[in-house]
């Protein structure tokens, strides 16, 4: 937590200007206030690392702002100037908050003092904050981590074995698997703990942007670079470096993290200072990294480097054991983060949920049962809750290439009857006539821009009916 900026407040016009000359020439950003009341105004619209206050000002006097600022919950660090060296100033500014004091007049080597005992007293309180942080972000990554397949079971001793070592590690596995979860338990179970973990998804960044992302920049080095830009690498110091998607990184960046990992520094753009850094690397990807060497899409060197412990994340599919506990997790999860009475699923549901074939795997269910709980009104979530979802089963029955508008039909309603059964004799039709009604008649509004005279001659029915209809199945109508 660097110190960056400084409010200056006193009544004399001369202490202001040496003041803040001599911080202005050592980089920092000073404002100045004349008395109290315009000290308390900058405060409040601004953001200071710190603040050197007069004991005596007109309207607010030092002691006072000393509460005000309180009041305000701010972590503001506050020195009091003093040109009375009694213990009555001393004790009452200390009482008050104030970090510390000094007496008028004073040399500017008193400044330099206490600009370095209150940097260090900041990066301490950074380090706290950030280990605070982490330890609570391990204690949901550990909770987030659900499953006891043999397959999990496998993953927990990898992490278990490598997390207090170094090693640069691999996580392969497809979209939605859990890869950055895995990453940080790595990085909660190593002696790492309590420095940053930087992720960075390599995929989603521009290739003109990554490299300045990963690296860092110097001010002027490229167009908008209005100023000097620490890199992903740089932020990660002493920390882990998730390095996601890395099977998208382009090959020019590549051969640059391969000298990061064997020279242990960094260059930022348009610099030429070598920049030491200690960051462990976890990389991973959805792709087969052999076979993008194999096409040279991908550096055989960096990949050996990267795939020192590789570790494998099964696709939801093939550990479908882990599903009720996920979907339970879920459900529980999103019950409490919106805010609605607890929902169980029924036996029928979770057999749903375990026959489906999840391409999009856990990402994909913790979806589903949100989205269930968004539209359910009952306790109770059925197999009726997940409309959309085929059992893999019964889809590779009809060939999922050739299925046709029936058999998806006639397969949803076999999976949904359990569901039904408890429905009053006569319910069942109208139901499922109204649920087919709606999203078709939806459908070919929205492909007729919301004109109706179009939309009826589109369904073969008549004008008035189409309008009944809209009334009764309570479809929303738009402006085309």
């Amino acid at each position: 937590m660097p110190l960056n900026r400084i409010l200056v407040a006193d009544d004399e016009e001369s202490i202001r200007w040496v003041l803040s000359k001599a911080l202005k020439q050592k980089g920092f950003s000073v404002d100045l206030a004349h008395d109290g009341r315009h000290a308390l105004e900058l405060i409040k619209d601004n953001c200071y690392d710190l603040a050197i206050l007069d004991i005596k000002m007109p309207g607010i006097t030092g002691l006072d702002l000393l509460d005000k600022v309180r009041e305000l919950n701010s972590d503001l660090l506050m020195v009091i100037m003093t040109a009375e060296a009694s213990m009555k100033n001393a004790v009452e500014a200390m009482k008050r908050g104030a970090y510390d004091y000094i007496t008028k007049p004073f040399d500017l080597d008193v400044i330099d003092a206490i600009l370095e005992k209150v940097a260090r007293a900041r990066d301490i309180a950074g380090q706290v904050v950030t280990l605070k942080q982490e330890l609570k972000d391990r204690y949901q990554v550990e909770k987030n981590i659900v499953g006891n397949s043999a397959a999990m079971q496998e993953v927990y001793k990898t992490i278990g074995k490598v997390a207090v070592s170094d090693v640069t590690i691999l996580i392969q596995g497809e979209s939605g698997t859990g890869k950055e979860l895995v990453a940080r338990a790595v990085h909660f179970n190593s002696e790492r703990l309590g420095k940053p973990f930087v992720a960075i998804n390599c995929a989603a960044i521009p290739r003109d942007l990554l490299e300045s992302e990963l690296f860092g920049s110097e001010k002027g080095a490229f167009t908008g670079a209005g100023e000097r830009k620490q890199g992903k690498f740089e932020q990660a110091n002493h920390g882990t470096l998730f390095l996601d998607e890395i099977g998208d990184m382009p090959l020019d960046l590549q051969a640059k993290i391969l000298r990061v990992l064997q020279e242990q520094e960094v260059t930022r753009i348009g610099g030429n200072q070598n920049i030491p850094v200690d960051v462990r690397i976890v990389a991973a990807t959805n792709q087969s990294l052999v076979e993008k060497v194999r096409q040279k899409e991908f550096r055989e060197d960096l990949y050996y480097r990267l795939n020192v412990v590789p570790i494998i994340l099964a696709p939801l599919r093939e550990r479908r054991d882990d599903i009720p506990d996920l979907a339970n997790y879920f459900l529980s999860r999103s019950c409490t983060e919106m805010s609605v009475s607890p929902k169980r699923l029924t036996d029928e549901a979770l057999a749903l949920l375990k026959s489906y074939s999840w391409p999009g795997n856990v990402r994909e269910l913790e979806n589903a049962i949100k989205r269930a709980v968004i539209l359910s009104n009952d306790p109770l979530l059925t197999s009726l809750d997940f409309g959309g979802l085929i059992p893999a089963s019964e889809l590779s029955q009809t060939g999922s290439q050739e299925t046709s508008l029936e058999a998806l039909i006639d397969l949803k309603l076999r999976s949904c009857m359990n569901g039904i059964e408890g429905l009053d004799k006569g319910d069942i039709y109208a139901m499922v006539l109204e649920q087919v009604e709606r999203p078709l008649i939806r459908i070919v509004l929205e492909k007729c821009r919301w004109n109706q005279v179009k939309a009826a001659d589109v369904l073969g029915i008549n004008r008035n009916t189409l309008r009944k209809k809209i009334s009764e199945l309570n479809i929303e109508m738009k402006r085309g």
